[in-house]
């Protein structure tokens, strides 16, 4: 009997603890760069992960360890847009040169609460910004464009999924 090939056009994307949420299509730029469906919306594949490591005291007095950084492509495709989330660590957004995210972030509460959305893209003299920061905790989603937008993302200190939440 022969083995099914493996086709690179087609991806599942599942929640951070693994549970299928859909299969689909995989944009030809996920193809090229090698990205993966992210539970949040959204490809990605990490490019670099800090080699020293830090270790985190929570409230607690619990521990972890964490890369002291991490750094992703995400590529938001036009009428995507990702889920409200947040995560333990601060983000520094950056734009790769083609189109733009809307980042509508919610405040570190309990529920997302707009309370400003900055536009990374390459339109300065518009008020997008190159990149952009988000703190600890901020709930933050991207909003639907009308094209496909790459970006990177530097997490410190460094992703991981049990420091992820979705609403």
């Amino acid at each position: 009997m022969a083995t099914p090939q493996h086709d690179s056009r087609l991806a599942t994307r599942r929640t951070a603890d693994g549970q299928f949420i859909e299969r689909l299509a995989r944009p030809a730029l996920a193809i090229e760069l090698g990205l993966e469906p992210h539970p949040e919306g959204g490809w990605y594949r990490r490019t670099w992960t800090s080699p020293v490591p830090v270790t985190l005291t929570d409230a607690d007095g619990s521990e972890r360890v964490r890369p002291a950084a991490t750094l992703i492509h995400f590529l938001l495709p036009a009428g995507e847009s990702s889920a409200w989330h947040r995560v333990a660590s601060s983000e520094i957004w950056i734009w790769n040169g083609q189109g733009a995210v809307q980042l509508e972030l919610g405040g570190d509460g309990d529920e997302p609460d707009t309370d400003e959305t900055p536009v990374l893209g390459g339109q300065l003299l518009r008020g997008e910004r190159t990149q952009v920061l988000i703190g600890p905790n901020v709930w933050q989603r991207t909003v639907p464009s009308d094209e496909d937008a790459l970006a990177s993302c530097l997490v410190s200190p460094g992703f991981d999924f049990a420091d992820f939440s979705m609403e």
